[in-house]
């Protein structure tokens, strides 16, 4: 495992040359210039912060508070709002497919306000739009309800008056305001940016911020403080407590010096609410949808120019004219595609993921790079003693005993490793706490020693008389507990810590550091004279026994899931803000090739044309920052990609924005819930395989009835424009066309329900507009062979071959051209053989029944003479079920050519 670092000076990218860009562009200034300001006040003495904000130590007065929340406003950060309902309902409406509809719907009643056409139309259009927006609107509504504050209030000093004595009050965290000192406490969330003023034992969590999993340490300050040396990121100073994060441990005091939008949180936050990309799905759309709606304005004129100087009546050829328009229109397709969204949603509901964006099921189907922090997505999240070694690396049940005396009796906050150190013994029962030992004194742990240590008294013999015997037991960070040894613990004997064996010793912790743990030192002294109370200055000539090895383990199912994934032809990219070390062992260790790990920094150095080749071939990012993490995320989707980005902080949403699909979780902070396009309601890579699943079935659906539709509207229309040139009368009436198409989209709207082969699921599945062209031109043609049969045998059979007889004809036209459509789903719907190999749901069984008993019901029914048809002669039906035999016969054999010319049929 190699690490890319930095080598050149960061570079700003260019000004924006897109929405996208500019947010991007909008994001790094905003964040760059809070951090420069949280940076001075950090290196500035803390009474200089002070200052800034025109406080001081002992709080503000109620009046100033309430004057400050006037003018600075709420501490609340930006928050994507979901659209009112009727701005949601007018965007439901907003497709190309409907305007076209919309339009033929008015021609129509300015034609003729009494066309039943009028009115089927209308109703695709109403029923297509109102299911999309009640399904959004019930999507945003679950999706709100997962947003959960831990905490709303916080303790603020605040005095009564300007010669009263401050009192701590408990105040909702929103109407903090800048110049508020703020007591901390273990568990409490960050309300805003503080300076800190007071810190003891202070560790708190960033992982919201910078990834990390293990929280960090703060300056110890008991007095006002100096300050502390410049750092260009403020997540990294020792003397700021930022919003976004919490307490883990200790206690501290802090002035806010930001609030709300103004905050670092908030200047990410800002940035990320408005208009989103457009994402694979929605281009996707639009392409297909032009695709159509261009070859319907190439199509129509064509017919309506054959049909009038053929026939003579124009208005009739007008008529018709629209007729061919909605044949040619997918008139269905926005209703289709929101029932299979809304079947997708449900159905995911049922696996524990929310779809908060209907089109996002689809892009999870495209999916081809999933990124994620490797945090509760590869690990458990928490930690874990891994292991515990003597000092050349070496399993020791000694050094795990004196690790967990240390923890047990210590009297202070127990933080992570402690309590792992705890449960570790417990569950393995390796070390008993019995009367041997009891506790005497603690020397508790702080920032400056990085260590902790306490004495125990050892019941043992000592010539005739007993006597308790002192031990002490540290527990450290290597350098500072190393630096107090004197000796080594060797194989069952004490022996001089020499600097060759120091060497040794300091290379074997740096050995498990390399590999991703987190190394403490476990030493001990024998007190020689025993007394009731230790200080630090006791802490010397210490004898080293080992080191205890920490670990957030990787989840037991995350190398299946991984494989699983990758099974679906999904590349999995860690992109973490977490140390690089930690994040390659992760990964390693749930079967990731590693390879060369790029730190964040390195990638402020590229252009954009290097970092998508970089992107390209790294598979973890480690040291990421929000608006790298969101680089790398466009990077990958210029070379083609259709990206997810799993992330669950407000360092992540920059990210959720901006891929092709977000996935959040709904342990996730606010922003990050808001940025995503779908909430796991657990953080588990299985269940997202499971969406993606889902997400395939739902585009193989959609692409099935759009290709099905497509190439069949085209061979009817096709077939009409033949018909039209050489037969002396309408081969179809408009209103059978558009009763012709009624049917067969109801017929179609079971394709949601519809099953698709495991052959497709195995693979990303993309918007091919292309291919929808190539796959209409290919196959709408067969259906006008057998078409023109069937004109023939009416002609020459049947003798429909004049004015006096086409209503025959066109009822003849209307049965074989209803049936073959609907029949012919069954051979589009799989590249395998129909029935055989492959078959469809019931629901779409069903459907496909009803449809060809409505098309053979009608000519004979009671609404034949209003429609146009006659009754058909008995002898029709053997020509009928020859013409659709043959019909099938040559889709199969086109169907297998097709695939062995293009390697795919959907």
């Amino acid at each position: 495992m190699t690490m890319l670092t930095p080598r050149t000076p960061a570079r700003l990218a260019p000004p924006g040359r897109s929405r996208r860009e500019r947010k991007a562009a909008e994001l790094e200034s905003r964040t760059r210039l809070a951090g420069e300001r949280l940076a001075g006040l950090s290196s500035a003495p803390g009474v200089r912060a002070l200052q800034s904000v025109d406080a001081s130590a002992a709080g503000l007065t109620h009046a100033e508070a309430a004057l400050r929340l006037e003018r600075h406003g709420a501490n609340v950060v930006a928050h994507e709002r979901a659209p009112r309902w009727y701005v949601q309902l007018a965007t439901a409406f907003r497709n190309p497919f409907i305007a076209v509809l919309v339009f033929l719907a008015a021609v129509m009643y300015w034609q003729d306000p009494a066309d039943p056409g009028v009115v089927i139309l209308s109703v695709m259009v109403g029923i297509s739009g109102l299911l999309r927006f009640w399904q959004e609107y019930r999507s945003g509504r679950a999706a709100d309800a997962l947003k959960q504050l831990v905490t709303t209030t916080c303790a603020v000093r605040r005095r009564a008056g300007s010669g009263s004595a401050p009192t701590t009050f408990e105040v909702p965290m929103d109407q903090v305001v800048p110049g508020d000192v703020v007591r901390l406490a273990a568990g409490d969330l960050i309300p805003a940016d503080l300076r800190l003023l007071t810190a003891k034992d202070l560790m708190i969590s960033q992982a919201a911020l910078s990834g990390e999993s293990l929280p960090v340490a703060k300056a110890d300050t008991r007095a006002p403080d100096v300050g502390q040396q410049a750092t260009g990121d403020p997540v990294e100073a020792d003397n700021l407590a930022l919003m976004g994060t919490s307490v883990t441990s200790g206690t501290a005091t802090g002035v806010v010096v930001a609030t709300g939008a103004d905050t670092y949180f908030g200047s990410m936050a800002g940035s990320l609410v408005g208009e989103r990309p457009q994402t694979n799905f929605d281009t996707g759309v639009r392409k297909v949808s032009f695709l159509l709606i261009r070859f319907m304005l190439v199509m129509v004129p064509v017919v309506f120019m054959v049909n009038g100087l053929t026939k003579g009546d124009w208005d009739e050829a007008f008529l018709f004219g629209i007729a061919v328009a909605v044949g040619l229109t997918p008139e269905m397709l926005p209703m289709v595609v929101s029932a299979n969204l809304a079947r997708g949603a449900v159905a995911m509901a049922r696996h524990k993921v929310v779809v908060k964006r209907l089109n996002a099921i689809q892009n999870l189907g495209a999916m081809d790079v999933l990124c994620t922090d490797k945090t509760g997505t590869l690990t458990e999240d928490r930690i874990v003693l891994a292991r515990h070694l003597d000092v050349h690396g070496n399993e020791d049940t000694e050094v795990l005993e004196y690790g967990y005396l240390n923890a047990h009796f210590q009297t202070g906050l127990r933080n992570l490793m402690d309590q792992a150190v705890i449960d570790r013994v417990d569950e393995a029962e390796e070390v008993v706490v019995d009367a041997r030992f009891a506790m005497v004194d603690e020397i508790p742990f702080d920032f400056a020693r990085r260590r902790m240590s306490v004495v125990l008294a050892r019941n043992t013999l000592v010539g005739d008389f007993g006597r308790h015997e002192h031990v002490m037991i540290t527990k450290g960070a290597v350098e500072e507990v190393l630096d107090l040894c004197t000796h080594v613990a060797d194989r069952g004997e004490t022996v001089e810590l020499t600097e060759q064996l120091r060497w040794h010793v300091t290379r074997t912790a740096e050995d498990h550091n390399r590999q991703g743990l987190r190394v403490l030192a476990v030493a001990t002294r024998t007190l020689d004279t025993p007394r009731e109370s230790y200080s630090v200055a006791d802490e010397d000539g210490l004898t080293l026994v080992g080191f205890l090895a920490f670990l957030d383990p990787p989840k037991a199912d995350a190398a299946r899931a991984l494989e699983a994934l990758a099974d679906k032809g999904i590349a999995v990219k860690v992109v973490t803000g977490d140390n690089e070390l930690v994040a390659a062992r992760v990964c390693a260790d749930v079967g990731i090739d590693v390879g060369t790990v790029v730190l964040g920094p390195a990638t402020d150095a590229l252009d954009d044309t290097a970092l998508r080749e970089l992107a390209a071939r790294t598979t973890v990012f480690a040291k990421v920052n929000p608006v790298q993490k969101a680089r790398i995320v466009r990077a990958l989707q210029a070379e083609g990609h259709t990206v997810g980005f799993l992330g669950d902080g407000i360092n992540d949403a920059a990210a959720l924005r901006d891929a092709d699909v977000g996935i959040s979780v709904d342990t996730a902070v606010d922003i990050a819930k808001e940025s995503a396009d779908i909430i796991l309601l657990e953080k588990d890579l299985t269940v997202l395989e499971r969406g993606v699943l889902q997400g395939r079935t739902t585009f193989g659906n959609t692409i099935k009835y759009i290709k099905m539709t497509a190439s069949s509207n085209f061979g009817n229309v096709f077939s009409v424009l033949v018909a039209s040139a050489f037969i002396p009368f309408q081969p179809m009436l408009a209103i059978m066309l558009l009763v012709q198409n009624l049917v067969y989209d109801i017929a179609q709207l079971a394709t949601p329900w519809d099953r698709m082969d495991e052959e497709y699921l195995r693979r990303p599945r993309n918007w091919d507009a292309k291919g929808i062209g190539r796959f209409m031109v290919t196959i709408g043609p067969i259906s006008s062979i057998f078409d023109i049969a069937m004109f023939l045998i009416m002609w020459h059979v049947f003798a429909a071959d004049s004015a006096a007889n086409q209503s025959l004809f066109q009822s003849g036209w209307f049965v074989e051209g209803l049936l073959s459509q609907t029949l012919i789903v069954h051979m589009i719907r799989t590249r395998k053989i129909p029935f055989l190999q492959s078959h469809a749901s019931w629901p779409v069984m069903v459907m496909t029944v009803l449809a060809v008993l409505t098309g053979l019901w009608l000519p004979f029914s009671p609404l034949a003479p209003s429609l146009g048809f006659v009754a058909l002669p008995a002898s029709y039906f053997p020509w009928l079920v020859g013409v659709l035999l043959a019909y099938c016969t040559l889709t199969q054999f086109v169907k297998t050519w097709y695939v062995r010319r293009f390697g795919t049929w959907l």
